[in-house]
């Protein structure tokens, strides 16, 4: 990690960070422009490159803090003795909801990142992409899913979980307006519509 970026104030730390998470989420790594995220982040393009040398430094960096914040919130926010199907897809949730609520585009970013195809952008991150996506994998796999009704695809059930929270996101995420705790209060009232619909009696 960059160790000179976190002698910055905090509020210019998260300037920075906002502005290009917002600008590589909507662009992806080729086309994210260095001006645009400047500009928005009220510093000079020189700041930028003294503290992240290049583009792809700025970008790998970007990668390593997101999924070290999300892993922090979730070590806050998921409880370790915690199987419950719903009860634990509701609290990694909560820890999407809490990395939002001061990075409102970290998932649109992570999704990007997923998608993009510029070589030297999947490389700068390809390790640290394989551990982020064992950690919440291994928090998937501990859900007990004996919860549900016989002949219920259990998988289908996550994807229609984690389909209608990426969208939420999507819809949300980028409105000036956002809020963390609405989007928490809505995506719950989705969860618990699946849950009703799919568990045994």
């Amino acid at each position: 990690m960059n160790e000179r970026f976190f002698e910055l104030k905090k509020d210019k730390q998260d300037r920075m960070i906002n502005a290009s998470l917002r600008v590589f989420s909507q662009y992806g790594y080729k086309h994210a422009s260095t001006d645009e995220i400047v500009k928005e982040a009220r510093i000079s393009k020189g700041l930028l490159f003294h503290y992240f040398e290049s583009k792809i430094g700025l970008y790998s960096f970007l990668y390593d803090y997101s999924t070290r914040f999300i892993a922090l919130e979730l070590t806050r926010n998921v409880e370790k003795s915690e199987t419950g199907y719903f009860e634990l897809y509701k609290q990694i949730l909560a820890a999407k909801t809490a990395s939002m609520s001061q990075y409102p585009y970290i998932f649109l970013f992570l999704k990007k990142v997923d998608a993009e195809s510029d070589e030297e952008a999947v490389e700068s991150v390809e390790e640290r992409r394989d551990k982020y996506r064992g950690i919440m994998e291994a928090l998937s796999e501990r859900a007990d899913i004996t919860i549900f009704q016989d002949g219920t695809d259990y998988m289908k059930v996550r994807d229609i979980l984690d389909f209608t929270v990426d969208g939420l996101i999507e819809r949300k995420a980028r409105d000036e307006n956002f809020r963390a705790d609405l989007f928490f209060e809505e995506a719950c009232e989705y969860i618990d519509l699946i849950r009703k619909m799919t568990i045994k009696e």
